[in-house]
């Protein structure tokens, strides 16, 4: 495959914030040509599909400034420096949630925008959910509810759910519950 690498001669930071950095490099192509690359540094994020008990599934609707609007979507948050990634999808969890689970599973990691950003998402199942106080991050507004699996696909299929770490949870969890798919043991 090194027949398709691009090589980094150097680069700069564009943009320095709280979150995210952007990062403007030069780099050498597979023909030998320069050119440059911009893309955002983040520092990835897990993703929860929380399952009850009775099979409902745990969603939250959140405002999210970037496209004005309210989405439907799993719990989800940004690991901290130096985070192990389950210890951030029960933190997580917890805080936007109230909720606790009693057994997790790994299911998989996706790159959700690979074009311009090396943002990777760890998604978690949590099962055995305990109710509890959500804790919610200063700013940080959000309701939560309950569908089936069934109605969380038509959610998707209708285009009410258009957050891809969501549709793709969605996916799994429907792979996962038919016993076609597995996740590991955490």
């Amino acid at each position: 495959m090194d027949h398709l690498k691009e090589t980094r001669i150097d680069g700069e930071t564009a943009y320095n914030g709280r979150f995210l950095k952007v990062e403007r490099d030069r780099i050498r192509l597979p023909d030998g040509a320069v050119t440059t690359r911009e893309f955002i540094r983040h520092p990835g994020a897990v993703v929860i599909l929380p399952l009850l008990d009775d099979g409902r599934v745990l969603l939250e609707r959140q405002f999210r400034y970037p496209n004005d609007r309210v989405f439907i979507e799993f719990p989800a948050g940004k690991i901290d420096p130096g985070e192990d990634h389950l210890a951030c999808a029960k933190r997580e969890l917890a805080e936007e949630t109230g909720y606790t689970a009693r057994d997790w599973q790994f299911v998989c990691t996706i790159h959700n925008a690979i074009a311009y950003s090396d943002e990777h998402l760890e998604l978690f199942l949590a099962r055995g959910l305990v109710a509890g106080q959500a804790r919610l991050d200063e700013g940080e507004f959000l309701e939560t509810f309950t569908v089936t699996v069934p109605e969380l696909l038509d959610l998707v299929r209708r285009g009410e759910i258009t957050d891809v770490k969501t549709i793709i949870g969605s996916f799994w969890l429907e792979k996962i519950l038919a016993g076609s798919w597995a996740p590991a043991a955490v």
